[in-house]
């Protein structure tokens, strides 16, 4: 398959909002605005079809808490069991990261089946057909999320088209024992020479550092080492960088007042950009069902957005995933990972409701 990009881009925002406030990120923004957004598209569904706009707010609180629950718990169940049950309070830690959208799935339909429960005058199919409609546009904004931080990324493209993950590395280098002011990767434009179509692709990173006491012969031999060490001996980094063996480490330093202007000369690894792939999947699965719910309304035979739903978010998550690295250790040797086996009942049971709805047909016209 080919890659999103014809060539490679270089990619390494910070997942921080804003520089230097590190609390508000990306991923956290992005999920509570899909929240919000989803809250006011479902306060337009309830007032178009006669029921009651005061309703959503006891809808989404159901919602919050089954999203975030029921992704950390099916994280902790699915990838991570030895992990966490050794250590349970390390569940509470969601900030570390660890949520699963499988987990998040199961757990919604069981709390909208409580809502329905406890709500006279909404069935159980009639709440969650309305609701699949801006999860799967939430599910983009999630995917979104990931990308800007870094995370669930593509294996290797083996060609010079992809996205090559520098965050992390920045990250090992900002633990270098050196003043360094800032960070920033980049794709160099005087090393095409250097491309030779096998998906390993020349990378640069530009490093200010601050003069301090260091003359330019101390530093260079302290970054002679200790950069050589950040970029090929944590796993973090070799996942996406590539220094060729029999390619020594290529940096200069040109100094400048007050400062050092260090180029370091390293290779990517081009992956597949599968955020990209899957949020704009998700992004189109809303369009469709949007555009259903529009044209048919209360017309719309039970279950039939639900199915199509897990039908469509949860085939292509099977495909995609052929296309991720995988997320634990104990999936290297699986021919299905993880999240493909746990696609597979949810497509199934998507396809029974889209054919028990269309043997019912669509509803009559209300007058």
């Amino acid at each position: 398959m080919l890659s999103f990009f014809l060539t490679y881009i270089v990619w390494d925002p910070n997942p921080a909002v804003f520089s230097g406030f590190d609390r508000l990120r990306w991923y956290s923004l992005l999920f509570a605005l899909g929240f919000i957004i989803s809250q006011q598209v479902m306060v337009y569904f309830f007032k178009k079809e006669g029921q009651d706009e005061r309703l959503v707010d006891k809808l989404t609180i159901y919602m919050v808490l089954a999203t975030i629950l029921g992704a950390r718990l099916g994280h902790v169940l699915f990838y991570e069991p030895e992990k966490y049950l050794s250590n349970p309070i390390d569940i509470l830690k969601v900030w570390e990261g660890g949520l699963a959208s499988h987990g998040a799935a199961i757990a919604i339909l069981f709390a909208l089946w409580l809502y329905a429960k406890r709500t006279p005058g909404q069935s159980y199919l009639w709440v969650v057909d309305r609701i699949v409609i801006v999860t799967a546009m939430t599910g983009a904004l999630i995917r979104v999320g990931n990308l800007m931080n870094s995370e669930i990324g593509g294996k290797d493209t083996g060609t010079d088209s992809g996205i090559v993950y520098a965050r992390d590395a920045e990250e090992i280098l900002e633990s270098l024992k050196v003043p360094i002011a800032s960070i920033e990767a980049y794709k160099p434009s005087d090393r095409d020479a250097e491309l030779q179509g096998n998906g390993i692709v020349p990378v640069n990173f530009e490093l200010v550092i601050s003069k301090g006491n260091f003359s330019k012969e101390d530093l260079e031999d302290i970054l002679a080492q200790d950069i050589k060490y950040a970029l090929t001996r944590f796993n973090s980094s070799k996942e996406y960088l590539a220094e060729p063996v029999e390619t020594p480490l290529n940096f200069e330093i040109l100094e400048r007042p007050g400062d050092y202007l260090v180029t370091v000369k390293t290779f990517g690894r081009a992956k597949y950009p599968t955020q990209i792939y899957e949020a704009a999947s998700y992004f189109v699965i809303f369009l469709i069902l949007l555009g259903l719910w529009v044209k048919f309304k209360s017309r719309l035979p039970d279950g039939l957005l639900l199915g199509m739903f897990l039908i469509s978010v949860f085939g292509m998550r099977f495909v995609w995933e052929f296309f991720k690295e995988v997320q634990v250790d104990f999936e290297q040797t699986m021919q299905f990972n993880m999240g493909q086996l746990l696609s597979i009942p949810l497509v199934a049971i998507g396809i029974v409701l889209v054919v028990k709805a269309m043997t019912k047909g669509f509803k009559e016209e209300k007058n």
